[in-house]
């Protein structure tokens, strides 16, 4: 059976390739996608964790000191080093200038570490600073030179000899005094031993970052020791088994959480509700990618299979049994799916390849690796899926060949009949199929958005169960209605010419030929449509979520209590990029279990300045804003400050509490204005507008943190994510394409009998040609047309499935992809006829007539 397999593979060479590069397409895109899942999850997951530099284990706050957590990871066999993960501010001075700079920990090993030295090298006292080279220039120093720190103290906090004594001497050359009775202001010479970046934008909401020591970070923020800070991560570098010392670790810790940067990540990424977003896209992606590649390679090996009948029944007239001949067809079936899935691996590895080198060039700033990682899963799966699919779609007409008796099946074939029409059975099955798939996924969005699931994958589960059943459903149904929407949109396409009409009435001669053909083009343009619609959709749903969680694009925070100076505010008002400023007063609060955090007291008529249009909304109805961390979805909240009061309010995802003037007089707060809120105008460069404001505030001791900086890093690993997705989406169109040609061409040589009467009753060639050129497009452009609404439906789905939970999803139609798409399919469907069109027209009646 194997030679007889071999022989009937090559004398059906040509049509063997032509399922052959289906198949291989369908393989690398299953490559391609697994693939790019694994750099959108190592993308993500590594820009969630970019503080953490590049530590093995992460040990979050617990309820033990910082310190006794840090001496007990260093005694634990096989930690290399330990280090806490601090952050503060310090400001610095040079002459007349100055700067507020956000300052993070310095390592004890450049694995432990964030950002990178560019100059110079790591602090290694509390009398020396690495900062970013944005800031020493705003000073005019560099590596070497000698500036001034400044830093408060408040009394009741006991205050180091050595300080105090640093203390006296400033004030008696004059260079600090007493600022009020409650705060002592402190200065000190620091040496800018470095310059530093931060290629992986983990500080830039605050426009990165400088470095300095534990104990400096300490003292220039008042505080006596690190555990003062109350809660800091603690980093931990690992030489041997990470396992091993991770469990040892957990141990001596008396069980606290000791995390790896994945799993890290994958709790940061949780806390946007819903489960891990970034799993659950690449898994829906990875399902539709087999699911397309499943039914494009099914429709294309059917048509071929299905058209050697005849052959098969002359092999059975020559003494071979029905068995013998199913096995050649499913050995011939799973060859032809090994090479081709094997191919395909390679195809889809070198193209993920390519696009991984050409973002990794001109993406700057986002993690990525700079070669893909093929792991046995990437390489395994693809070439089982396109085995399986090949044999599963040759079983079929396999055996309905087989079971054909000889001699019926060398009879010349009857001539299709308008009049024929699918079966029940197909009608039964095509309706449960599909109106139970649509059950199933409507299920799966109603669950997600409501949030009520055993685990948060299941919605995702149920909802790719839900819309591959229904897609399948359709498919299979395709014989009974696509014909009917081919003959409605036929109707005004008949009157233009002869050819037309003969095009539009050969749409229905024959159903399934028809439907078979269309439907190619479907799963195409389903997919493209779905996956642009999802990540248009999903693209808006997390600039929203992104607009919840930080409502305010750039905030400069003063010194509590004083006002802010005039000149520094009207300039920021001027400034290029920036919108609006409002003023607002800053001040501590406490929850009513005693956590201390930081509020802003605005104004209802500033509420404009908020992106959060909900939390506009609420303090213009008098209702505060507040975090949800606090305390879940309330309505009202006891808050304390000089008094205690119970506030309507909303809850929001924001860090920060937005009060109300009305709330903020009831707690007794009454601070002078010391903090601006500023919103960016659109397309605004944040960074930019962000180095801009520090330079206008530079002479005050502020902090500016900007929340539209670190918006627009998150959405530039987006951006990254939908590059990725557009380049799955050029492999999608390349399958419709060649599924398109494919059935269009075999359907063309099925009938080369039928284009040969026509030539002798008196069309001519190019008659002949415009006839099945017209065909092609009135196919291919109905498949489309379906596969353009199947995919709104689809996308719009799948996006509130998996970005349900984090925000409300709306609809959003991509117009240009939409309108490319239907253009496309057109432009195909013409020229997957042109060849054998061409070859059909120059094809003598005669001998066209006497085709086997």
């Amino acid at each position: 059976m194997l030679r007889l397999t071999l022989a009937q593979m090559r004398r059906s060479l040509g049509r063997l390739v032509a399922a052959g590069i289906a198949i291989l397409l369908g393989s690398a895109f299953v490559t391609a996608t697994l693939t790019a899942g694994d750099v959108i999850t190592r993308g993500g997951y590594d820009a969630m964790t970019a503080a953490y530099g590049t530590a093995d284990l992460i040990v979050p706050p617990a309820d033990a000191p910082v310190s006794e957590v840090l001496a007990t990871a260093r005694a634990v066999p096989g930690v290399t080093a330990a280090d806490p993960l601090l952050m503060g501010w310090g400001t610095f001075e040079s002459g007349r200038r100055a700067v507020n700079e956000t300052l993070v920990s310095a390592p004890s090993t450049p694995s432990l570490g964030s950002l990178e030295v560019v100059e110079g090298r790591v602090p290694t006292s509390a009398t020396e600073v690495a900062l970013p080279p944005a800031s020493a220039e705003r000073l005019g120093v560099g590596v070497g030179d000698t500036l001034q720190a400044r830093w408060y103290v408040w009394p009741e906090e006991p205050v180091e000899q050595a300080t105090a004594e640093a203390a006296d001497e400033d004030a008696e050359a004059g260079d600090a005094a007493p600022a009020d009775d409650d705060v002592q202001e402190l200065t000190g010479d620091v040496v800018l031993v470095g310059l530093v970046e931060d290629p992986n934008n983990a500080w830039s909401r605050y426009g990165g970052a400088g470095l300095a020591t534990v104990e400096a970070i300490t003292l220039w923020s008042g505080a006596t020791d690190p555990d003062d800070f109350g809660s800091s991560n603690v980093l931990v570098e690992v030489d041997g088994d990470v396992e091993t010392v991770r469990a040892a670790l957990t141990q001596e810790l008396a069980g606290a959480d000791v995390l790896t940067r994945d799993e890290a990540a994958a709790r940061a990424v949780e806390q946007w509700g819903g489960g891990n977003v970034i799993v659950m896209v690449v898994l829906g992606f990875a399902a539709v990618a087999m699911l397309v590649a499943a039914l494009v390679i099914a429709n294309t090996f059917q048509v071929i299979v299905a058209q050697r009948t005849r052959m098969l029944a002359l092999l059975r007239c020559v003494g071979a049994r029905r068995g013998q001949l199913r096995t050649a067809v499913l050995l011939e079936a799973g060859i032809l799916g090994v090479v081709s899935g094997v191919a395909g691996v390679v195809t889809g590895l070198a193209l993920a390849q390519g696009a991984l080198s050409v973002l990794s060039r001109t993406q700057d700033g986002v993690p990525l690796p700079t070669t893909v990682t093929p792991t046995f899963g990437n390489v395994l799966v693809p070439v089982l899926v396109a085995v399986l699919v090949t044999v599963g779609a040759a079983l079929v007409p396999a055996r309905a060949a087989t079971r054909v008796s000889p001699v019926a099946a060398l009879r010349p074939a009857d001539a299709p009949s308008v009049r024929a029409r699918p079966g029940r059975v197909r009608l039964v099955l095509s309706l449960l199929l599909t109106v139970g798939g649509f059950v199933a996924l409507a299920g799966g969005v109603a669950l997600a958005r409501a949030g009520i699931a055993v685990d948060a994958m299941l919605p995702l589960a149920i909802g790719v169960l839900g819309g591959g059943t229904s897609f399948v459903g359709l498919l299979v149904g395709s014989p009974l209605w696509v014909p009917k929407v081919v003959s409605a949109l036929g109707r005004p396409v008949a009157a233009l010419s002869t050819s037309a009409r003969l095009a539009a009435a050969n749409t229905l001669r024959n159903p399934r030929r028809t439907s078979a053909t269309s439907t190619a083009l479907v799963i195409g343009v389903t997919l493209v449509v779905m996956m642009s619609t999802g990540a248009v959709s999903a693209q808006q749903s997390l600039a929203t979520e992104f607009d919840e969680r930080g409502p305010v694009d750039l905030l400069v925070l003063g010194t509590p209590g004083e006002a802010l100076d005039a000149a520094g505010r009207d300039g920021v008002a001027t400034l290029d990029g920036v919108e609006t400023v409002a003023v607002s007063s800053v001040a501590d609060v406490e929850t009513a279990d005693g956590r201390a955090t930081e509020v802003l007291v605005l104004d209802a008529a500033d509420a404009g300045v908020l992106r959060d249009d909900t939390a506009a909304e609420a303090l213009a109805d008098g209702r505060s804003v507040v975090p949800r961390w606090w305390s879940g979805d309330v309505v009202r909240m006891e808050l304390q400050a000089a008094d205690t009061a119970v506030l309507d309010v909303l809850a929001r995802g924001g860090d920060r509490a937005l009060l109300t003037p009305q709330a903020a007089q009831s707690l007794g707060i009454d601070e002078a204005p010391s903090a601006l809120l500023v919103r960016l105008t659109p397309g605004a460069d944040a960074r930019t507008v962000l180095g801009d404001v520090r330079d206008v505030v530079g002479d005050d001791s502020v902090r500016v943190e900007s929340a539209a900086a670190e918006r627009q890093s998150d959405e530039q690993i987006i951006d990254v994510v939908l590059a990725i997705v557009i380049g799955l989406l050029g492999v999608a169109v390349m399958i419709a394409l060649i599924g398109v040609a494919n059935t269009l061409s075999l359907s063309v040589i099925e009938r080369r009998r039928e284009s040969a009467t026509l030539r002798a009753v008196g069309l001519s060639r190019r008659g002949l040609r415009w006839m099945l050129a017209t065909e092609g497009m009135l196919i291919a452009g109905v498949g489309a047309l379906i596969g353009a609404v199947l995919g709104l439906v689809y996308g719009w789905a799948g996006a509130a499935t998996v970005f349900g939970p984090v925000s409300e999803v709306r609809l959003s139609v991509p117009w240009v992809q939409l309108g490319g798409v239907l253009l496309v399919a057109l432009v195909a469907g013409f020229v997957a006829s042109v060849l054998p069109a061409r070859a059909a027209a120059r094809t003598p009646p005669v001998a066209a007539l006497g085709v086997d």
